[in-house]
């Protein structure tokens, strides 16, 4: 760790810097020598470094969405090319080419955070031999030196012998006690964090091998996290935890606010603004206007939470526009929506397709029984396709039965068709 730590001593000098900036504020309320000064520094230092990171944090959502859409393309073009691994690649690139989609990107904030983080580190590990590194002079190491936060100094580690400890004005029992629980707190923060994107803001409908990776993270990480742990100092355990509750807030309201399409938060939040858009009967902001415009335009791609959102609008007699905003419309009951249904004909009885819809031909006598209203209703019947005239069936000539033999016999090639002419009674 010291060994990576001497790499990114470029950025020890700024670090060192803001963190002295900050103690200098801190210092004149709590007392320079107080963990409170120097906590609060560090504690600082996460929020303006997370806040510089916030451009890549939005890139990394959208980065990670895409992935998750892409994955079926993926599987694809895997089981397509899996014996060309080069051309899988290929496909691949092609693909990410295509969508504008960087893989790297998910990684970019915590890569972004490395060298400060182990900029950090090697500043704590200064403190701790007692050596001046950056800005940080020796009344400030001595300062820093004497801060303790609930009894562990700054520089103190889990895994420092009693001397050691000794050396710094404290005891050993007190360190670990200090440090195992911050431990624990930032294990259980990173499982929180991972386990609230996988339960609430992915798309359940889509099955990947990217939930599965997701899901082994979820486990992994927090078990890494409590390994490296016990060598990290607690200044650098307060940086950590700092950082995983930031996450932790940060993704709570890019889920509650921006959910993925198709999850489960993006159901609780159309249900929130449908609660809202029913009691005021409009769409009260320009940003939830856009959302309800953007589920409006997909039309028939509507995922089943945009669908139950539409239908739900409908049932309470509000319809959505393409600009976002609700006019009221008619009230359909419950199982109707406002798409058109393609109606079917109405089905006739058997005796009125047998005889042409019962319509009979107009009577040229006088003796002709007087209409009825079945009859004019049958009249009316539409007629049906098997019938290919007006005549009614029972005036049409009927054909002989044919007659089939032992054999099966058939007319003969070239005999005359229709009624024919019986043979005379002598020629049998």
């Amino acid at each position: 760790m010291d060994t990576i730590a001497s790499f990114f001593s470029f950025i020890t000098t700024p670090v060192s810097w803001v963190i002295v900036q900050f103690h200098t504020v801190y210092g004149a309320i709590f007392g320079p020598d107080t963990g409170w000064a120097w906590g609060l520094s560090i504690v600082s230092l996460v929020v303006l470094i997370r806040i510089c990171l916030i451009p890549l944090f939005v890139k990394q959502i959208k980065s990670t969405r895409n992935m998750q859409v892409l994955q079926p393309k993926m599987k694809a073009i895997q089981e397509r090319y899996k014996n060309d691994k080069q051309r899988q690649s290929e496909e691949m690139m092609k693909l990410y080419k295509e969508t504008g989609t960087n893989p790297l990107s998910s990684c970019l904030p915590i890569l972004a955070q490395s060298p400060f983080f182990f900029a950090l580190y090697h500043v704590l590990s200064s403190i701790a031999s007692g050596k001046t590194i950056g800005v940080i002079n020796q009344s400030l190491l001595d300062s820093a030196r004497q801060a303790h936060i609930f009894g562990a100094p700054l520089a103190a580690k889990f895994t420092d012998s009693a001397d050691k400890v000794a050396s710094l004005d404290a005891t050993q029992i007190s360190v670990r006690v200090v440090t195992a629980i911050m431990i624990v707190l930032m294990s259980a923060s990173q499982f929180y964090t991972q386990r609230q994107l996988m339960t609430k803001n992915v798309d359940l409908t889509v099955k990947t091998p990217y939930m599965q990776q997701q899901k082994m993270l979820m486990y992994i990480f927090p078990l890494i996290f409590m390994v490296m742990g016990i060598n990290f100092p607690v200044g650098v355990l307060v940086y950590w935890l700092t950082t995983n509750v930031w996450t932790m807030g940060q993704q709570m309201y890019v889920i509650n606010q921006n959910p993925t399409p198709g999850s489960k938060a993006q159901d609780q939040y159309l249900q929130r603004l449908l609660k809202g858009i029913t009691t005021h009967n409009e769409v009260r902001s320009k940003r939830r206007r856009n959302i309800v415009s953007a589920i409006v335009a997909k039309g028939p791609d509507r995922n089943d939470n945009e669908r139950k959102f539409i239908n739900s609008l409908s049932k309470s007699g509000l319809v959505a526009q393409a600009d976002g905003t609700v006019i009221k419309g008619e009230a359909l009951p419950e199982g109707e929506s406002h798409a058109t249904k393609r109606q079917q004909p109405k089905r006739q009885p058997k005796s009125k397709r047998h005889t042409g819809g019962g319509q009979q031909p107009a009577s040229k006598t006088s003796g002709t029984k007087p209409s009825t209203d079945a009859d004019d209703a049958a009249a009316a019947a539409p007629k049906t396709s098997l019938q290919k005239n007006d005549e009614p069936k029972d005036s049409q000539p009927k054909q002989p039965p044919r007659k089939n033999g032992s054999g099966g016999a058939r007319a003969k090639a070239g005999a005359r068709k229709g009624q024919q002419r019986p043979k005379h009674p002598t020629k049998k």
